[in-house]
């Protein structure tokens, strides 16, 4: 029976002082509007942003093959007020990816969307005659990646392309919206989402919305267990998964860390430091605080002569997201960094499956520690000089759009999980058991991606975190396996909590929600289930064509690039087992490469 009263966290309106004034309980008899789409996508991060522009595109290209073709209507929820996820509410827009992100590594979309992001510099903002003719401009200059900006501008670029199908109503988005029940049906075994009833955190306004597909794109997963769909968080056993690096039982608590970022300006001669926050003491007796031996603003270098090398590079420039010797001074006098270390990772404080209360608490908690982290620079960080504390560093409170300087919603790691027809497992992936230049090859891959296994947290077997080979995203992990209509566009896809670990970062979940992008619309096309699409060759391979053609990789070369005149030819060629590939080199030889402009299509 649905209830008539619910509990929730407004995490973005957690504080430090008073955690509990974001827990509101709100009572709803009868949602008070009503709401029907094709495709409801639940979640507006980078994985849901994406489902929902992959689906817009392909939807229109169908249209354009056959004007009898109705496009689905499709509405997009958000939680907090910022769309785009881990790259701007959660604040870590210096992104994780691999070296081969640019050209190879991830799809032409995700690229397309980091350009827009350096063109904006360009055009907006004076830059030095350097910066302004680098063709990788990296307004924050870091060391963590090719690209680091301040999350406004990728929040501005999203409204910019969803813009048009809004315009157009192809589009909803509804921000501030909190999912607080579903409403299912069960018919064998299987699981059927009808409608799903939301509250405005901002009006407390309620709504329902019914749609034939659900997307699942929050960033714990909260559909999983109001819907009734099988789930597993934390580490599962090794009984279940069969991984070197399982424990001997599941442990469901041990839930990497979540972190809340924040920004800080660097104002030399300065002094900002802040009154010393509750908790700190606690915290820095346990020795939470450190730069692991990292200098702050000067390279620690080893060796002499030929041998002069970088032991360390500097705290500071790790993920930086302006710097001003880029920039006319007038335009970005001071460099601005985003502080996303272990030192403000909260460990052992899971707040999946947990009550309101608990949750609340243990978010304002992990506010705390980053305010600790931050004191804690301002007065007891080691100065490459001699000294302690660098109090010149000042809490930005502008970069966020927040009132206390920290992230709208913390950085999560790692969700609720499906189990779906397939999952993604260590042995699949890693260095120690894949001996050629890829990972396990999966027939059904919608996309790809690279990273190591990153544990933020408690290993429960040494040796978890390691290294990965080149990945691919196979379909089966994206399809519940208890479910008709639901699909997971997030951290919550079928894997385990170490291989979580690689699948979690950025270009990953924008290929995730590409590819469910893809499945929705082609489910509802040849109206079927999602769970039966997957379990369908000749519709996986018609998803498979669509996301190549739009320049999505599903086998990885290093010098394919997305735009490479045969990218799709040998994408096909690939992942349909008609090319002669050299298991272990990423690298397609010249020869097959020309072998290509002389073959007509046979697929």
């Amino acid at each position: 029976m649905r209830p008539t009263k619910f509990t929730i966290v407004d995490v973005q309106d957690v504080n430090i002082a008073h955690p509990l004034d974001a827990v509101r309980t709100f009572a709803v008899e009868v949602p008070e509007n009503n709401l029907e789409c094709d495709i409801l996508i639940v979640g507006g991060g980078t994985g849901g942003v994406s489902t929902a522009l992959s689906a817009l595109t392909l939807a229109n290209k169908l249209k354009a093959e056959d004007k009898s073709y109705v496009k689905p209507k499709i509405i997009l929820t958000e939680e907090t007020d910022w769309l785009g996820g881990q790259m701007t509410a959660q604040g870590v827009s210096a992104l994780d990816e691999n070296p081969l992100a640019e050209t190879t590594g991830s799809s032409l979309s995700y690229q397309k969307f980091r350009r827009a992001i350096r063109a904006r510099y360009k055009t907006d903002y004076k830059l030095t005659e350097s910066a302004n003719q680098e063709p990788w401009l990296n307004p924050g200059d870091c060391w963590v990646s090719w690209l680091a900006f301040e999350p406004k501008i990728a929040v501005e670029e999203i409204d910019r392309l969803l813009k048009p199908f809004v315009d157009s109503d192809q589009l909803q988005i509804l921000l501030r919206e909190k999912a607080v029940y579903v409403e299912t049906k069960k018919d064998d075994g299987l699981t059927s989402l009808e409608f799903v009833d939301f509250i405005n955190l901002s009006s407390g306004k309620s709504s329902r919305i019914k749609a034939k597909i659900v997307i699942d794109a929050t960033e714990l997963g909260d559909l999983l267990p109001l819907s009734g769909v099988e789930y597993r968080s934390g580490a599962e056993s090794f009984a279940t998964t069969g991984e070197a690096h399982a424990p001997m039982e599941a442990n469901p608590g041990n839930v990497q860390d979540l972190t809340y970022p924040f920004v800080i300006e660097l104002m030399p001669e300065g002094n900002f430091v802040i009154e010393k926050p509750a908790h700190y003491d606690e915290f820095n007796e346990q020795g939470k605080f450190s730069l692991q031996n990292y200098p702050m603003f000067k390279a620690r270098l080893k060796g002499t002569g030929e041998e002069l090398g970088i032991e360390k590079l500097p705290f500071w420039e790790y993920r930086r997201l302006i710097a001003a010797k880029l920039f006319d001074k007038e335009e970005k006098p001071n460099d601005l960094a985003m502080i996303n270390w272990d030192s403000n990772d909260l460990r052992k404080q899971n707040i999946i499956d947990v009550d309101a209360q608990t949750q609340a608490e243990r978010l304002a908690l992990a506010k705390a520690l980053s305010l600790g982290f931050l004191y804690w620079l301002q007065t007891e960080a080691p100065r490459d000089e001699g000294g302690k504390g660098y109090p010149e560093f000042r809490l930005d409170l502008k970069t966020l759009d927040t009132d206390d300087g920290f992230s709208k919603y913390p950085y999560i790691r790692e969700s609720r999980r499906i189990v779906g027809l397939h999952t993604i497992v260590e042995r699949e992936i890693v260095v120690a058991t894949n001996s050629g230049a890829r990972a396990q090859n999966f027939p059904d891959s919608v996309g790809i991606g690279h990273y190591p296994v990153d544990i933020h947290g408690d290993q429960d077997v040494e040796g978890a975190a390691q290294s990965t080979r080149h990945f691919q995203i196979p379909l089966g992990a994206l399809i519940p396996r208890d479910a008709t209509n639901l699909l997971p566009a997030c951290k919550n896809i079928s894997t385990t909590h170490v291989t979580n670990g690689s699948y979690r970062l950025h270009p990953i979940e924008w290929s995730i929600g590409e590819a469910q992008g893809a499945v929705a619309v082609t489910a509802l096309k040849r109206n079927v289930t999602a769970l039966k699409l997957a379990q369908r060759s000749d519709l996986i391979k018609e998803i498979q064509m669509r996301l190549i053609d739009s320049g999505v990789p599903v086998f990885w070369f290093d010098n394919i690039y997305t735009e490479h005149p045969n990218f799709g030819d040998i994408q096909r060629r690939a992942i349909f087992g008609l090319l002669d590939i050299d298991p272990n080199s990423l690298t397609l030889s010249t020869a097959e490469e020309n072998l290509l402009t002389t073959l007509t299509n046979q697929i």
